[in-house]
């Protein structure tokens, strides 16, 4: 069993399915203000998709311009406008946009919209007043007063309908940057289709530490440098690409503008660790350190008990990266009001190690690209982590995962390079990859089927590893009326299909132990009986497995399989049939590698059927060359998975109206 979520690990709910829209570019500063649609879409910047078709508009809104104009300043103040023009084109694109919403810190950005406009299609114009724009504290610090300069303005848009055209401008204000003087940008332009015409705008000053680097492809389509001033104007106009793009170019997979003044990544860093280093721990908290560690008897034993008090009892407010404008707050503030950045819990955690004698520093960590041959900037650098203990085998925690277990990282940055001060060398570390203890999965069902067709099950999880912390964040984050909610998803992630009755789950913070699901769940019509005979699949989790790659294009390297952090899945099952009913098992298979074993076992006497499957993966991947040995094992994994019981029912049992063949539960 491996959950379809496997991999979407992070400090957000691990089942949500929700994201904003940005109309704009990427990060810039230390979180420029993005502009987004309250329902969901992706962002149209992303690479590499397939361009929308000319005649049949595919996305449910299309920007029919986007205009970015950045003016900046030596002394990393900056100016920014966006004049964005948008056809919507059916009621999903009018709901998308019938709020949008511009994120900003008031206490360094202040944020303008003087045009809100609909034209509609069959002719006449309507202006949005200024009272439909509001300006809020972001939900998020709803009940964070540390962090109200954290806002979002809002304007609500009412009578938009398809075909007609949006038109909005904003301007962003950067008086106070964070970092000042230095100042940072990146930007990609889109290659999706969503966006028809994308026109762009540099004026920069003549700062020496300034560098920019563009993308080859995308040279800038006029530069110009005025008379006065020393300044320099880059312009760039693109219009949506007339083909798809068949593959993602590798020089695509870097913004296409990218400028910054930091001059390397370890002026990056020793400038925004220097702004978050927390002040020295007050006496309160020093006598917290001291009743954290009354007990401890090591280094490691004082620094998890640290950990615990950090991640479980500070609640994680959740903003991004430089939200707050790198500007930390004290220890104490932190301990009394209860809650804090995953910025300012890492700065929590050094200043009660510090308080323990224990050597602890912030690092940053980007899940997605290698940055170290690029431009420094922070807009990448999104996770916020702590390497504590010996600096030359640190510990590396995430303390605003609030329910992870001691030394617990999201798959996403594990193996990952960190920008850290700790690094043997260029201020770049490896995240470890390894899990602090082995990944374990174990599956129990526990079934009847009576004889008018209906089937009841319990079902059991205990789980250590990766979907151990996506449950646990799941279950921790979601209210308990929910619960039936996420036990619904993960029967149907794992081919059970049915009403859940009853769900219970351990205790999210009960980290030294496994994670442990029950729930219960029932299929009315299970099997229909006056089938004769029955077949039936055993009732075990579906195996995953990733496909085989495909066959790459002609002078591509063939890509390895990747299985994943190495895991054990134990699966077993138990279904107590009508009385006298019999029936015939299928035979159980073995198959063994050196990246993965698999083995299952069938049994049926007394009326019941047993089954169980287990299979380990060993090896993170498999390598290219060995695709047609890992086919002839994911062929007989499947085989084996698509065997059926064969049952005969009996006298008694009562026929029921089914489908033709039966529902898995």
């Amino acid at each position: 069993m491996r959950l379809p979520f496997a991999n979407r690990a992070g400090r957000s709910a691990a089942l949500a399915f929700v994201c904003a829209i940005s109309a704009t570019d990427q990060l810039s500063f230390a979180q420029q203000p993005i502009p987004h649609t309250s329902t969901t879409e992706k962002s149209p910047t992303t690479p590499g998709k397939q361009a929308a078709k000319e005649s049949v508009p595919e996305n449910p809104a299309q920007l029919e311009l986007l205009e970015t104009k950045y003016r900046f300043e030596a002394d990393g103040s900056s100016h920014k406008e966006v004049h964005a023009r948008v056809r919507i084109h059916n009621e999903l694109g009018a709901r998308q946009f019938a709020r949008l919403n511009f994120d900003y810190n008031r206490s360094f950005e202040s944020v303008e919209i003087p045009l809100v406009r609909i034209t509609h299609a069959k002719g006449g114009t309507a202006d949005i007043l200024p009272s439909a724009i509001t300006d809020n504290s972001r939900p998020e610090v709803a009940d964070a007063p540390a962090y109200q300069d954290v806002r979002a303005k809002s304007v609500r848009i009412l009578g938009l309908q398809p075909t007609d055209v949006l038109e909005y401008r904003v301007v962003t204000t950067v008086a106070h940057a964070p970092l000042a003087p230095d100042f940072y940008l990146s930007h990609s332009f889109d290659r999706s289709g969503v966006v028809v015409s994308e026109l762009f705008e540099l004026d920069l000053p003549a700062v020496p530490s300034l560098q920019v680097r563009i993308n080859p492809k995308t040279p800038a389509s006029a530069t110009e440098k005025p008379p006065t001033g020393g300044r320099t104007i880059y312009r760039w106009k693109r219009m949506a690409a007339k083909a798809a793009v068949a593959e993602p170019d590798p020089e695509y997979q870097q913004p296409d503008i990218t400028l910054s003044t930091f001059g390397s990544w370890q002026n990056l860093y020793a400038k925004f660790a220097g702004s978050l280093n927390p002040t020295p721990a007050s006496d309160e908290a020093k006598k917290r350190v001291s009743e954290l560690t009354a007990d401890a008897h090591s280094p490691r034993e004082k620094l998890e008990a640290i950990y615990r008090f950090v991640s479980q009892k500070i609640r994680t407010v959740d903003l991004p990266a430089g939200a707050t404008g790198f500007h930390a707050r004290s220890a104490g503030d932190i301990i009394s009001t209860g809650y804090a950045t995953p910025e300012d819990k890492c700065g929590l955690f050094i200043a009660l190690a510090t308080a323990a004698g224990l050597p602890a520093e912030i690092a940053v960590a980007d899940p997605h690209e290698n940055l170290q041959s690029q431009l420094p900037r922070i807009s990448p650098l999104n996770h916020f982590l702590v390497a504590a203990g010996d600096a030359a085998s640190p510990v590396w925690l995430d303390p605003s995962l609030e329910v992870a277990p001691f030394a617990m990282l999201p798959s996403n940055i594990r193996g990952r390079e960190a920008l850290t001060h700790a690094a043997p060398s260029g201020h770049w570390a490896k995240v470890p990859d390894e899990l602090p203890y082995p990944a374990k999965q174990q599956v129990q069902v526990e079934a009847s089927l009576d004889a008018a067709g209906k089937l009841n099950a319990r079902v059991h999880y205990s789980l250590r590893g990766d979907n151990e912390l996506l449950l646990r964040i799941a279950f921790h984050q979601s209210p308990r009326e929910k619960w039936s909610d996420l036990a619904q998803l993960l029967s149907i992630s794992d081919g059970f299909r049915g009403q859940i009755l009853s769900v219970k789950a351990s205790d999210p913070y009960a980290t030294d132990v496994p994670f442990t699901v029950d729930y219960e769940i029932s299929t009315p019509k299970f099997v229909d009986w006056s089938k004769k005979p029955v077949r039936i699949p055993a009732l075990l989790p579906q195996v995953g497995l990733p496909d085989p790659p495909a066959k790459p294009a002609e002078g591509s390297a063939v890509a390895p399989i990747l299985l994943g952090t190495p895991l054990d899945v134990e699966t077993t099952a138990k279904l107590q049939l009508p009385r006298d009913t019999t029936g015939r098992a299928p035979t159980g298979t073995s198959v063994e590698r050196d990246y993965a074993t698999f083995a299952s076992s069938y049994s049926f006497a007394d009326s019941t059927i047993t089954a169980s499957r287990h299979i380990n993966f060993i090896l993170r991947e498999v390598a290219a060359t060995r695709v047609a040995d890992y086919n002839a094992f994911l062929h007989a994994v499947q085989s084996d998975s698509a065997q059926l019981f064969i049952l005969l029912p009996p006298a008694n049992a009562a026929p029921t109206a089914a489908p033709a063949t039966p529902a898995k539960p």
